[in-house]
């Protein structure tokens, strides 16, 4: 059996996830103007993109699956390339294989980073966010401390009565 299906699972999965990148760095611009509505639609498009991509892996690991049990060898319940890669007896493929897995992970580590860098700027607006709001919002006042003394029974006054 041949890995040609598994490399072009590979290859779409890579094409997936670039347009996921890029995708998340138009984010990155509509974070930083603040601009909701183009927000809301390049995460619709994330969805749909993640979709195609939840789909694709599960057509990769069934080419993997296959492969595998072509080969005689107990398919994992997560087969994966480097499994594959270890079962390769040609040195091509073993490099077709290799160098597709390997954009994939490049691919997928740059995507994380732009991932990450988004989520913190979230976090930063959603805090200046707050912050105006706690400014904009009145105090209120102090209900159970203040400055004033409480004021205890007067010194002339004894509550012990020595006639008893």
């Amino acid at each position: 059996m041949s890995i040609e299906n598994i490399l072009q699972a590979l290859t779409r999965l890579e094409m997936l996830h670039k347009s996921l990148l890029e995708i998340a760095y138009k984010k990155t611009e509509t974070i930083k103007i603040g601009d909701m509505d183009s927000l809301n639609q390049l995460l619709k498009e994330e969805q749909a993109h993640v979709a195609g991509i939840s789909q694709l892996e599960q057509q990769r690991q069934l080419e993997v699956t296959d492969y595998l049990r072509a080969k005689g060898i107990a398919p994992t319940d997560n087969p994966t390339v480097a499994l594959v890669l270890e079962n390769t007896n040609t040195n091509e493929e073993k490099e077709q294989l290799e160098a597709a897995r390997n954009k994939l992970l490049l691919t997928l580590e740059t995507l994380k980073h732009q991932n990450d860098l988004n989520q913190k700027l979230t976090l930063q607006s959603l805090q200046f966010v707050n912050l105006t709001l706690d400014m904009l919002r009145p105090k209120p006042d102090q209900i159970n401390y203040s400055n004033t003394e409480v004021k205890g029974p007067s010194k002339d006054k004894t509550y012990f009565d020595s006639q008893a």
